[in-house]
């Protein structure tokens, strides 16, 4: 195995990961930033108010995205198994 094809593959992963984790961190980013609102404007400082919508909302994201989380995750897969038989 060269640096490069290991560079390669560690850099496959990463951006799959990163394109993964993206929109769920984006609706936990924007319901967070819809909650401060609410908050700053109703002067209610409770902290679970902040954290139980977050997690409701992000597992609802997670659950909707999870077909789409396992393709590209099985392509990815795929894609490592068919580079690692060519090494061997």
């Amino acid at each position: 195995m060269t640096e490069e094809l290991v560079v390669e593959v560690l850099t496959e992963v990463f951006f799959t990961v990163f394109t993964i984790l993206t929109p769920i961190l984006g609706v936990s980013l924007v319901i967070g930033i819809i909650i401060s609102v609410f908050q700053a404007a109703t002067s209610i400082q409770e902290m679970t108010l902040t954290f139980v919508p977050k997690i409701l909302f992000t597992a609802v994201a997670i659950i909707f995205l999870i077909p789409w989380m396992i393709e590209k995750m099985i392509g990815i897969t795929l894609k490592l198994f068919a580079i690692l038989s060519t090494v061997v």
